[in-house]
């Protein structure tokens, strides 16, 4: 999987490629598509989500520049895959979800693989997690029209967020980075990820 769908494709960081090689993604998946766990394909993953494919995985996690002392939020648990990526290279990750079946199974398998850095909240994303800020970088795995303002105010100085923008149909990949206090950011990548939505299905 990493050799042939990650650096084939442009993904060199020697911590990203070696956190895909370490956390086991078919203990990720719902059962009835554990032999697909490692094809390059996002996979389903109840309550209408899914698992990012590995490429984009590791796409957005290099894109962060991310180091061992970072701590990092990350909005969409989805199965936890994400954030046992996130949790082999950074200090911390706080990671946000909103369906609480979903966020205590990402719990439970974070917890049964001993990743003790990783704390799971059960929440609406678009409100991040203020608690804790500010992060030194944020990702965010569901679309919202915008880029919502409370993850650019939790976004430390010097730090970067990637996030999906768009609606249903049509959405690009955005980097961010908060410089003297102001966000600048550009597109780099059109993607397709499931919408950001509330506690009552609306989109945001």
């Amino acid at each position: 999987m990493v050799r042939e769908q990650i650096q084939r494709r442009g993904v060199s960081n020697p911590a990203v490629l070696e956190a895909m090689r370490i956390v086991p993604r078919h203990l990720f998946v719902p059962e009835p598509y554990t032999a697909d766990a490692y094809e390059d394909m996002p996979l389903p993953i109840g309550e209408g989500q899914t698992i990012s494919q590995p490429y984009i995985v590791a796409y957005m996690t290099e894109a962060l520049h991310l180091t061992s002392s970072d701590r990092v939020l990350e909005i969409g648990t989805g199965s936890g895959y994400q954030a046992a990526i996130l949790a082999e290279i950074c200090d911390s990750v706080y990671t946000v979800e909103l369906f609480a079946a979903l966020a205590e199974r990402a719990h439970q398998t974070l917890d049964s693989l001993g990743y003790k850095n990783v704390l799971v909240l059960h929440g609406d994303g678009y409100q991040g997690w203020p608690e804790h800020a500010p992060f030194n970088a944020i990702m965010v795995t569901c679309a919202p029209n915008d880029v919502p303002e409370p993850l650019k105010e939790q976004l430390a100085e010097g730090g970067r967020m990637i996030i999906p923008v768009g609606g249903r149909y049509i959405q690009y990949l955005y980097l961010l980075e908060k410089k003297n206090g102001k966000i600048l950011q550009h597109s780099v990548l059109p993607v397709r990820f499931v919408p950001m939505i509330d506690e009552k299905g609306r989109t945001y």
